[in-house]
């Protein structure tokens, strides 16, 4: 094969489209707005610490990893099964004993959840497990809360657990998430681990870069139109286009007439992140602040996890509730909340603050996987991205696979005739 095929969008889907198409004999091209691949998987390293662009932990059981990454060379440090509790002005433990037996009598202990609510999970857990995929993307939808409503929780592991900890996930803070995403990330959690590369979680799509040896890449390239048979820069460069993948969050690259992955809305949050003395979470685990009224969702310290100066600890904080602070009012509250619900009393140092308007698209009716052919927007144009799917790496790169064997079927069809 010699077609031409260009990916507009060097995110994980237009990287995964690259990669099945050079399986098949191509050399596709990479156009990118910005200055580097990795879309919204992005890390800074400033005074010695490596800061990722809002809280993302990699789920190891997402089944498309073992396909297309190699989880060995990433170096990954793996979270304890697990959150640490702050309400009221004191700490404890919810925790998978069965994967950590040091977890059994804190989690026991833990006004967090009352006993039945524990066994709750534990049966949950056990349901998910044995739960196919397919079934789990074909159940009717209702909202999260409702899900963990007529499962039984009570309203106290609601409020102290499930809400702060998939409020953070989902970037929502009604658990209006549907009931399928819910199930699927519940079941990933359970069967892997939440983990972090050694170098941020930009090193993933890097990876999947360095893996792509007939792909070849033009950054800081972006598109004001997409034409039947020419692609217009911002710079007023056109140059003439074959086959194209449309791997972008932007809808105005969209054929006016076709239908778009697009969202309408999309999730937001902001990650603070504080230069500290000293930590008051000594395990690389999540600390959840389970208070109706902060702003603050959770925290955690990334120098738990990444290499960093000695001596000197970093942590995020995550802000998913809207609110009408400048920066300067958002961090003095922020260190006012850490002071009152985490009992951190040493000197922090505001470092970095990162907006993230679009962080997460709100989607309806999700899905798992794509039908072939489903991509296709014109004998010659093709869409993808998580947003076609669900909001999660796993979709990202099963959506980016789909729509580049949906490219190869056009292309055998066309040869065919």
């Amino acid at each position: 094969m010699n077609e031409q095929v260009h990916i507009i969008g060097g995110g994980i889907s237009g990287l995964i489209a690259a990669r099945v198409l050079e399986d098949h004999g191509l050399s596709p091209i990479i156009i990118e707005a910005s200055d580097r691949v990795g879309g919204r998987l992005r890390t800074d390293k400033i005074d010695g610490h490596l800061l990722d662009h809002g809280f993302q932990v990699l789920l190891t059981a997402y089944p498309s990893l073992k396909k297309y990454l190699d989880l060995e060379a990433l170096h990954l440090t793996k979270f304890l099964p697990g959150s640490i509790i702050f309400h009221q002005g004191k700490k404890s433990l919810l925790g998978d004993a069965s994967r950590n037996s040091k977890f059994l009598w804190p989690t026991m202990r833990s006004n967090a959840a009352t006993l039945s609510d524990k066994l709750k999970v534990w049966k949950l857990n056990k349901e998910l497990q044995a739960k196919p995929l397919d079934r789990i993307f074909s159940e009717p939808e209702v909202t999260t809360l409702e899900y963990l409503q007529k499962k039984g929780f009570s309203t106290r592991i609601i409020e102290r657990f499930f809400r702060p900890f998939y409020s953070g996930i989902f970037l929502e803070n009604e658990l209006s998430t549907s009931s399928r995403m819910f199930e699927f990330v519940f079941k990933m959690f359970a069967q892997g681990s939440a983990s972090l590369p050694y170098d941020g979680i930009e090193a993933i799509p890097r990876q999947l870069q360095d893996r792509l040896k007939r792909t070849s890449f033009h950054f800081n390239k972006p598109i004001a139109e997409i034409r039947e048979h020419e692609i217009e820069f911002k710079s007023g460069e056109v140059i003439a286009r074959e086959y194209l993948i449309n791997a972008t969050n932007d809808p105005m690259l969209h054929s006016r007439n076709a239908p778009s992955a697009a969202p309408r809305h999309w999730k937001s949050c902001q990650t603070l992140y504080f230069k500290s003395s000293g930590r008051v979470i000594h395990q690389p685990i999540i600390g959840l602040i389970a208070f109706k009224d902060a702003l603050i969702n959770n925290i955690c310290y990334s120098s738990r996890l990444y290499p960093h100066p000695d001596g000197e600890e970093m942590l995020s904080v995550t802000v998913v509730k809207e609110h009408h602070l400048g920066q300067d009012q958002l961090v003095k509250q922020v260190i006012k909340e850490l002071r009152e619900h985490c009992g951190i009393d040493t000197d922090i140092e505001f470092t970095k603050l990162y907006d993230i308007p679009q962080a997460l698209p709100e989607l309806n009716n999700l899905q798992y996987d794509l039908k072939p052919g489903s991509t296709q927007l014109d004998s010659h144009t093709f869409l993808t991205g998580d947003t076609m799917l669900n909001a999660s790496l796993n979709g990202a790169m099963l959506a980016g696979e789909q729509a580049a064997l949906d490219v190869l079927k056009a292309i055998q069809e066309k040869d065919l005739q």
